[in-house]
């Protein structure tokens, strides 16, 4: 199912490999209270964002690249986690709507892009994960969630999945 067939503006939803699943069941979770579909995004930081132009199809193709075969396979796992995750929620208000994209350039900003694309009330991401490489990346990147909440007008939801300081233990 495509965002383009949904009844309602989709919950927008970054998604990467091996994230902590609690940002998933945290998306899939609010999507179902809220009835609202949900829009899985990959963003693809290996490719490069130009100047977006919806009228453009050159500048479109930028931002929904065309799959190759590693990128086919990370895909269609991403899809089979949130599959799971949308078939582990109770189904008392039915099934929720969902899609997948994959998007290219800076995670952060594409996600921005897609949000206005697709008109989403709110962009979910998660937080940072833990260790020297990741805090690296952070610091040479920045914060996707950070960059969200400072320069773009939706509301942006940074889902913790780190346990709380006090029962926080190395």
């Amino acid at each position: 199912m495509t965002w383009e067939n949904f009844d309602a503006a989709p919950l927008l939803m970054g998604i990467m490999p091996k994230q902590h699943p609690e940002v998933l069941r945290t998306a899939a979770t609010l999507a179902a209270r809220l009835s609202a579909p949900l829009v899985c995004a990959y963003v693809d930081e290996a490719s490069y964002l130009v100047e977006w132009d919806p009228a453009r199809s050159a500048h479109r193709l930028s931002l929904h690249p065309d799959k190759d075969d590693d990128m086919l396979a990370l895909t269609t796992e991403l899809k089979e986690q949130v599959q799971a995750a949308v078939d582990k929620l109770p189904s008392d208000g039915g099934p929720i709507q969902w899609s997948f994209r994959t998007l290219s350039g800076d995670p952060a900003r594409a996600l921005a892009q897609l949000a206005a694309e697709v008109d989403a009330p709110m962009i979910i991401v998660g937080t940072s994960e833990r260790g020297f490489t990741h805090r690296l990346s952070e610091a040479l990147n920045g914060s996707v969630g950070q960059w969200l909440s400072h320069h773009q007008g939706r509301p942006v939801l940074v889902v913790p999945y780190r346990m709380p300081a006090h029962e926080d233990r190395p």
